[in-house]
C-alpha cells in the first residue's frame, strides 16, 4: 500500500465522481418535455428521489445544494411546491415503486408531521413496493426520536446518518458541533425500532483532521456498528463555495489527505468490512456485497446502489432524473424551481440524452467503478461492439496505469484494477472519459 503515495503527483487530478456519463456540467439545456417524453418511452419500475434541501445552519466543508433558514417557515410551503411537482410529472403516477431515498439539505429539517404529509403524497401517486427500500438521510442535530418513530413508522427501512468526524477541533473549524453521545442516542432508537440498514457518512481530508484523530474518530464509529459506511473525501472547491476559503490554511497536505483514506481501509477491512468501491464498505452479509460479487452493483446520483434496473425520477429543487437514456435536472435556485411549479411546468432546467457512444463509455465506467474491473466480452456482446477496436486509443493510454501497478490485464479479456488502482480508480474510469475537458471536479483523492 505504500507504493500508492509515490503516484500522488501523478494521478491526484481533477477527476469527475461518476454518478453519471457524462458528467453534469457537460448536459445542455432543456425543459420538462425531455423528462416526460422520457416517462412515456418507459415502464422500468421507479427509485424516486426527493431532495429537502433547508439547513438551519451552514456546515462550512458543505458542496451541497442548500438552503440556510433558522427559522422553518419555508417548510410547510415546500412540501407543497413538491406535491405540486409530483402532479406535473402524472404520467408517471401508479408505477411501481421500488426504491426511494429523502436526501439533503436535510430531510429531517421537515417536522413528523410534514415528513408524513409529504410521504403519503408519495405514496397517493406511485405503487410502493412492500418489500421496497425507502432511505432518509438525518443530521442528529436536528433529528429527535420522535422523527425516528415517525419514519419507521411510515415504512422507511434505512438510515443514513451524517457524522463526518467527532473531533472538537474539526468540528469546530468546519462549524458542525456533534456530540457523540447524541448521535449514539438516535443510532441505539433506530437499532430498537427495527430499521433494516443503518449506514455513516464520514469525510477524510477535513481542515485540523490528524492520522490520531481521525482513527479516533473511525473507533467511535466502529463501536457504534454501522451497517456500511462511506468515507468520502473531502472536495475543495472554492470557486463554488466559497465559504471554504475560511479554512485552507488548516487542510492537510495531500500526502496527508491520502494517509487518512489509507487507515480507514485498513482500520475498516480489519474490522471485517468490505471495500466495496471507491469510498464504500459495508458488512460481509450486506446486499451490496452480494450485488459487487455478481456483478449486479450500479451507481446512481445517490452512491453505490442494488437497484439498477429501476428509472430515477427526482423531485425537489435541483433534484435529478435519470429515465432509459435521458438525464434530467431541476432548477437549482429555489425560487426559479417554484416559479416554474407555479407556472404550471415541469421544473427542468437541463438535461442530456445518451448517444450510443455515451452508453458504451457510461457502462465500461461503471464496470471500473462497480466491480473493479472491466469486462470487455460483456460489454462486446451488450453493444455489439469489438473493445479493443473501439477503444484502441484507451487501451495504449492505459499503458502508464500499468506500468505504475494500477490495472492489469489490458491485453486480456478482462481488465482488472489492482489493489493500489482502487485507490485511484476515478482516475482509470477517465481514461474512457470523452468529455475530459474541463468540468470543475475535486481531486482522485
Amino acid at each position: 500500500m505504500n507504493a500508492v503515495f509515490d503516484l500522488l503527483n501523478r494521478y491526484n487530478e481533477s477527476t469527475p465522481r461518476y454518478t453519471s456519463y457524462p458528467p453534469a456540467p457537460h448536459w445542455q439545456n432543456a425543459h420538462g418535455g425531455l423528462l416526460t417524453s422520457a416517462l412515456r418511452r418507459s415502464t422500468a419500475p421507479l427509485s424516486v428521489y426527493v431532495h429537502i434541501p433547508f439547513c438551519e445552519r451552514l456546515c462550512l466543508y458543505c458542496g451541497c445544494n442548500v438552503v440556510i433558514k433558522k427559522d422553518h417557515v419555508g417548510a410547510g410551503p415546500y412540501v407543497a411546491h413538491v406535491t405540486a411537482e409530483m402532479d406535473l410529472a402524472e404520467v408517471a403516477h401508479s408505477r411501481l415503486v421500488t426504491q426511494m431515498h429523502w436526501g439533503g439539505g436535510t430531510p429531517t429539517y421537515l417536522d413528523p408531521q410534514q415528513i408524513t404529509k409529504l410521504f403519503n403524497a408519495i405514496a397517493e401517486r406511485f405503487s410502493l413496493a412492500a418489500s421496497g427500500e425507502y432511505s432518509v438521510e438525518i443530521d442528529p442535530r436536528v433529528t429527535t426520536v420522535e422523527h425516528i418513530r415517525t419514519l419507521r413508522r411510515l415504512g422507511f427501512n434505512r438510515l443514513s446518518i451524517g457524522i463526518q468526524d467527532f473531533d472538537w477541533e474539526v468540528q469546530l473549524a468546519i462549524r458542525r458541533i456533534q456530540p457523540y453521545n447524541q448521535t449514539r442516542t438516535l443510532f441505539s432508537a433506530a437499532r430498537a425500532l427495527g430499521f433494516e440498514s443503518i449506514n455513516v457518512d464520514l469525510i477524510y481530508g477535513l481542515p485540523k483532521q490528524t492520522r490520531s484523530s481521525f482513527n479516533t474518530t473511525l473507533d467511535r464509529v466502529l463501536d457504534l456498528g454501522p451497517d456500511r459506511l462511506a468515507v468520502f473525501s473531502y472536495a475543495h472547491v472554492p470557486t463554488l463555495k466559497r465559504q471554504q476559503r475560511s479554512f485552507e490554511k488548516y487542510l492537510p497536505p495531500e500526502r496527508e489527505k491520502l494517509q487518512l483514506f489509507v487507515d480507514a481501509i485498513e482500520k475498516l477491512t480489519h474490522a471485517g468490512y468490505e471495500h466495496i468501491g471507491m469510498d464504500h464498505f459495508a458488512r460481509p452479509g450486506d446486499p451490496l456485497v452480494a450485488a459487487r460479487d455478481n456483478g449486479s452493483l450500479h451507481r446512481n446520483f445517490q452512491g453505490y446502489t442494488t437497484h439498477g434496473e429501476t428509472d430515477l425520477i427526482g423531485f425537489g429543487v435541483s433534484a435529478i432524473s435519470h429515465i432509459g437514456g435521458t438525464f434530467t435536472q431541476n432548477h437549482r435556485e429555489l425560487a426559479s424551481w417554484e416559479d416554474e411549479i407555479d407556472a404550471g411546468r415541469i421544473p427542468v432546467f437541463r438535461g442530456y440524452v445518451q448517444s450510443k457512444d455515451d452508453a458504451i463509455r457510461a457502462a465500461v465506467i461503471e464496470d471500473c467503478l462497480c466491480n473493479g474491473q472491466i469486462s470487455k466480452d460483456a460489454i462486446q456482446k451488450r453493444f455489439s461492439m469489438v473493445f479493443d477496436d473501439y477503444f484502441r486509443p484507451e487501451l495504449t493510454r492505459m499503458d502508464d496505469l500499468v506500468r505504475d501497478g494500477l490495472v492489469e490485464g489490458t491485453t486480456s479479456r478482462v481488465i482488472r484494477v489492482t489493489r493500489s488502482g482502487r485507490i485511484f480508480v476515478r482516475v482509470v474510469a477517465k481514461v474512457f472519459d470523452a468529455f475530459q475537458a474541463a468540468a470543475v471536479a475535486s481531486k482522485a483523492v
